[in-house]
């Protein structure tokens, strides 16, 4: 396989933003060494990224039909969804115009009525409420230094507890060291009825909370998986090093 090139860059008033190719494969980066986004341009509904395979997992709990997305990159949870169920309504929310622009020109983010572009702090959107209350949200919001300290708030819970339905579930992409956090765990568990966690083989600390009881369980979990294998085209499960409780 050939080395990646740089085929577009920018900056913001945040920082660098760069697009990567080396005729397969595509990269959104912000930094030096850093991969926000990865896609296969010939199936870039498959996630490179094993922390999306897991948050992906969500779906063997639950069938939306509205979700959230909190930090688009270059859109691979947008392909996933999409891929799950054609017809779900898609927001997804982006602090960085140029990385919209980008996720459309160069990441072929399927844009069409489904799908609701907002450019915005994910933090002051949450915190304002404006939007339908939706079934699932994703939350994956890093920089080039890694996870943004606000989603990890308690205030930011809380606004993504005001955009859920009832029996709605929030899905956060944290990194491994955020297991420890049993404060934010116990946060989660103020407004949750169950919180869960994977850990991805890439690193990543995916939590799952539901605001209802019994949604999230180990049983049954290798027929549920096999299910939405076939319907995403890729082996979900294969990226988890354990789901379960998350527990000290």
């Amino acid at each position: 396989m050939s080395e990646f090139s740089v085929i577009y860059q920018t900056s913001d008033a945040i920082g660098p933003i760069r697009v990567l190719d080396n005729g397969e494969s595509r990269i959104l980066a912000f930094g030096d060494n850093d991969e926000q986004s990865k896609l296969n341009k010939k199936t870039p509904h498959v996630p490179k990224h094993s922390y999306v395979q897991v948050m992906l997992e969500s779906l063997m709990f639950a069938s939306p039909k509205s979700a959230i997305v909190l930090g688009l990159g270059g859109g691979a949870l947008v392909h996933a969804l999409r891929r799950f169920d054609g017809a779900l309504k898609l927001t997804a929310v982006e602090l960085r115009g140029e990385v919209i622009d980008i996720a459309k020109k160069y990441f072929y983010l399927p844009i069409g009525k489904k799908l609701n572009l907002i450019e915005a702090d994910a933090a002051v959107f949450v915190s304002d409420a404006d939007h339908k209350k939706v079934d699932i949200i994703f939350a994956d919001l890093y920089g080039a230094d890694g996870v943004d300290a606000k989603q990890l708030t308690d205030s930011f819970i809380q606004g993504c507890v005001r955009l859920l339905k009832p029996g709605g579930m929030l899905v956060l992409n944290c990194w491994k060291e955020h297991r420890q956090r049993f404060d934010v765990r116990e946060q989660l568990q103020q407004h949750f009825c169950d919180v869960y966690g994977s850990l991805s083989s890439g690193g990543n600390w995916v939590v799952f909370a539901t605001l209802t009881p019994g949604v999230l369980k180990e049983d049954g979990l290798k027929q549920a998986r096999a299910e939405l294998s076939a319907k995403l085209e890729f082996n979900v499960g294969k990226a988890s090093l354990g789901f379960g409780p998350w527990l000290d």
